[in-house]
């Protein structure tokens, strides 16, 4: 009787979790495949709630690269260097070198505690609030390079920025990569890289627009023109959806439910995405209870974590610091008039806003890995190119030289620039994704703040006074990338996270993720 009584409890039980868990893996089944059935048009005509709100989030990359390409393209501006520099020679004012590199890098040593600082209150109080903390951080740190008139109240008032750009550059890649569809994912992950160009790009206009300047508003207005950046998101906080993921890794089902359904719109059945999202956190449950910072550096969230730090790495290897942040100052000091510089310096940035456009084509047709490394082997052969052409001293060697940088940028926005942050929110898993953003943004900041060391040495006058030889170090180790490249990048085209988990849970090798066949995942 005893037996056959635990017979029939056993019973009871299966048909209890089959009653329960069929509906959600068959719910999570329909969610996959109409995520791979979604073409382009389809999926931004059907959802074009999810895609404003992926744009407003990945509006904190306008931010960031307005203030990454005012470190570089302000010491051009003259009141800028009178007012902090020196006069080297009775001619010029020039900021010491250890100072310059002070300016340059202390926004990098905040951005590499503010992403840490993001991950960890992103993964308690959202999304949405850790980037209203990171704006207010913002505004302290922009008061402080407008109304500075020391060196080092000007340090600290970049510091203190550069912890708030910490929150921009994590937050952005964070919120897209979970909310956007599998086919946008790729485009609005990397439409990071697009609005941190139109930043870049304001930013040279606003520096050419005040540069001429006579006051010290010659370098002030650049520097305030970041709070109209930080009133634009403060607006919109308010109203913003939070990551459903967020939600759900929380146990709040139902603010979860909520979240999509403002997300996809009132009349929308949001069940079998909700459902997709559960199951592939509760696969996750084991490490999602344990989701410490350790966990990012065990097993397959190695190789995870590598991807998502070598890819930041790459692009620090391949000199963006030196031919895009240092361009204007590069162009002054191969000797090409002022006026010219500056128009040059909005060229190279026009034209990686180009790249980038052209990017968003090229991601869903060529892919992550084609592109990415294609374009570390592109840009090796052209930095290599230009310190050969600063051997050559001729005033068209100079130009062909400053031309140089402009392919650079297209290259590198079309290819590493747009496939860096989308890889970076699709190779994480969901229990440890704000931690590995979080870590990527640190890496970033390491790679920032040292390359921001080193190269006002390499090029600044009063030290070794490389110009554009430059181009050979960095040439040399675009290459070592590019080796890394070769096997690390992997091509995760049109995967969902439960397929991207069963890419990596099986060790298949990066290389060949994107011949692999996972059809079979959803009966896993």
């Amino acid at each position: 009787m005893m037996e056959k009584a635990s017979i029939h409890d056993d019973t009871k039980v299966v048909d209890s979790i089959i009653e329960h868990v069929a509906p959600k893996v068959e719910q999570a089944r329909i969610a996959a495949e109409e995520e791979h059935n979604l073409s382009v048009r389809e999926a931004i005509t059907k959802n074009k709630l999810v895609v404003f709100w992926c744009v407003f989030f990945a509006f904190s990359g306008v931010a960031w690269g307005f203030d990454a390409q005012v470190n570089g393209a302000m010491v051009s501006v003259p009141q800028f260097r009178s007012t902090f520099g020196y006069v080297l020679r009775g001619i010029h004012s020039v900021i010491p070198a250890s100072w310059l590199s002070g300016f340059n890098s202390i926004s990098s040593v905040g951005q590499f505690f503010g992403g840490f600082l993001c991950s960890w209150l992103s993964d308690r109080i959202g999304r949405r609030w850790s980037l209203l903390v990171g704006l207010g951080l913002v505004s302290g740190g922009i008061f402080g390079e407008v109304f500075s008139n020391t060196r080092p109240a000007f340090l600290i008032g970049k510091l203190i920025l550069g912890i708030g750009l910490g929150f921009y550059l994590t937050i952005g890649p964070l919120y897209c990569s979970e909310v956007a569809p599998v086919v946008l994912r790729g485009m609005i992950t990397g439409g990071i890289n697009f609005a941190i160009v139109i930043g870049q790009l304001l930013s040279n206009a606003v520096i050419k627009g005040f540069g001429d300047r006579t006051d010290r508003w010659a370098f002030r207005g650049p520097f305030a023109i970041q709070w109209l950046f930080v009133v634009i998101l403060l607006v919109g906080i308010p109203f913003a959806p939070e990551s459903p993921w967020h939600y759900v890794r929380r146990g709040r089902m139902e603010d979860a439910r909520r979240s999509l359904q403002r997300l996809y719109g009132k009349d929308f059945d949001v069940s079998p995405k909700l459902a997709m999202i559960i199951r592939t956190v509760e696969e996750d449950a084991e490490l999602s209870k344990s989701a410490r910072w350790d966990q990012c550096f065990r097993g397959t969230n190695l190789v995870r974590t590598t991807i998502s730090v070598g890819v930041f790495a790459c692009q620090h290897l391949s000199g963006i610091v030196f031919v895009l942040g240092f361009s204007t100052y590069f162009f002054e000091l191969a000797g090409i008039e002022t006026t010219h510089a500056f128009d040059l310096g909005v060229g190279v940035t026009a034209c990686g806003v180009v790249g980038v456009i052209i990017s968003w084509a090229a991601i869903n047709t060529l892919g992550r890995r084609k592109l990415f490394v294609w374009g570390m082997i592109g840009m090796t052969v052209v930095l290599v190119l230009m310190g050969i052409l600063d051997v050559v001293h001729t005033s068209a060697a100079r130009w062909v030289q400053a031309s140089c940088t402009v392919v650079y940028a297209l290259i590198y926005q079309i290819t590493i620039g747009c496939i860096a942050f989308a890889l970076l929110g699709e190779v994480s898993t969901p229990a440890l994704r704000a931690k590995t953003v979080g870590l990527a943004t640190a890496c970033q900041a390491v790679f920032g703040t040292v390359m921001n060391i080193v190269v006002p040495y390499m090029v600044n006058p009063d030290k070794a006074n490389l110009k554009g030889k430059v181009g050979f170090v960095f040439g040399g180790a675009c290459l070592l990338g590019t080796v890394w490249s070769y096997f690390y990048i992997p091509e995760l085209k049109g995967r969902t996270f439960r397929e991207i988990d069963y890419l990596f849970q099986h060790k298949v090798s990066p290389r060949r993720m994107g011949k692999y066949n996972v059809e079979d995942v959803d009966d896993v």
